[in-house]
């Protein structure tokens, strides 16, 4: 920026950057969506195409965004968490926030005529709005996606309540506000089953919610492993091939699935010039970094050799780790995120971190 007699205003800025080795949470919520709900005609109390739209919303996201390592979405929220040793924007708040949410925004918006394709968008059009939060240990993370997780259950259970009483009973809204006053989960689960519906057998996308994350295979997970510290025994090329190549982003309609299924939702890459990934570059990757455990000379994408002895600079190793993930496959399960064992089954996600 040219020197000016006008620089000073620079003075005024706040300094926002984020506390370091902390995990950052960044959560968006739909601004009005009852109403933006009711205009569009969405189902009640659940839409499968509305769940399915923020999930393809939030694959995206993660695709562009490779410093997320987690998303977990229910209704019209979701929460996108970033990593202790993440620099993105050198961890500045403003510029964190306002990435994830126009990027979330945007795909949301791109991507409506594939899952609505009778139902044009209308003014005023969906806008999200967001935060961060810095969480400073693993427990205080995991306890914080346990309590979006029993707050979509407490949530989703009295909706369904609700929308019975409405949709079966012709309940107005009013009376079954207030049949439901006062009630606990206990009388929610016999209003439901006196209406013949077992709840905990009702689909766990409305019971869970949705976890985004990258599904990393065992060799992709070690490459990535030692790419992050620049050492190891080695790995093999990985084979994480990308369909599509050439085309825009998008996802296909045909990942409107039944809810009870784990849902894999695919984004076809954009060209090289704009995503800068593709397989190739992935195992490649993965032959660079066997190269610098075995030998210390890794391989260049032209083939070259750096000087013998000499191990990947940070910079490259940053780069490498990217590809990798940009190259991986982002998925979508309905999984459990208050108990174990979805960390244990995909450890690479909260790392080795423990819960100090």
């Amino acid at each position: 920026m040219a020197n000016s007699r006008f620089e000073y205003v620079k003075c005024f800025e706040r300094p926002d950057n984020l506390l370091p080795n902390t995990w950052i949470v960044v959560r968006l919520d739909g601004r009005g969506f009852h109403k933006f709900s009711d205009r569009h005609k969405f189902t009640k109390p659940n839409d499968l195409r509305a769940i399915n739209l923020m999930n393809a919303a939030a694959v995206a996201t993660l695709r562009d965004v490779t410093e997320i390592i987690l998303g977990y979405g229910v209704s019209d929220e979701y929460s996108f968490i970033l990593g202790r040793e993440c620099t993105l924007f050198e961890r500045r708040e403003s510029k964190i926030v306002t990435t994830i949410v126009s990027t979330f925004t945007s795909y949301y918006t791109y991507l409506w005529p594939q899952f609505f394709p009778d139902t044009p968008l209308v003014l005023p059009l969906p806008t999200f709005d967001g935060r961060a939060v810095c969480y400073p240990t693993t427990r205080n993370l995991r306890d914080y996606l346990a309590w979006r997780q029993v707050d979509c259950h407490i949530n989703n259970l009295y909706n369904t309540t609700f929308w019975t009483l409405v949709n079966v009973d012709g309940v107005g809204r009013r009376e079954a506000e207030k049949a439901l006053m006062g009630t606990f989960s206990k009388d929610k689960h016999e209003i439901l089953w006196q209406h013949g519906i077992n709840y905990s057998k009702e689909p766990e996308v409305w019971r869970k919610g949705s976890v985004v994350f990258r599904d990393l295979k065992e060799k992709e997970s070690q490459a990535l492993s030692e790419s992050s510290s620049g050492k190891g025994k080695g790995t093999e090329p990985v084979d994480t091939s990308t369909p599509g190549k050439g085309n825009k982003s998008i996802v296909e309609p045909s990942n409107l699935v039944e809810p009870s299924t784990t849902v894999s939702l695919e984004i076809r890459s954009a060209p090289l010039e704009q995503q800068d990934v593709d397989a190739s570059e992935a195992v490649q990757t993965s032959q660079v970094v066997e190269g610098a455990a075995n030998d210390g000379i890794p391989t260049s994408r032209q083939g070259k050799k750096t000087k013998e002895g000499k191990a990947p600079t940070a910079t490259k190793l940053a780069k490498m780790q990217k590809r990798l993930l940009k190259a991986s496959e982002v998925v979508v399960q309905h999984a459990d995120i208050i108990e174990d064992r979805f960390y244990l089954d995909h450890p690479y996600i909260l790392g080795s971190s423990k819960d100090d």
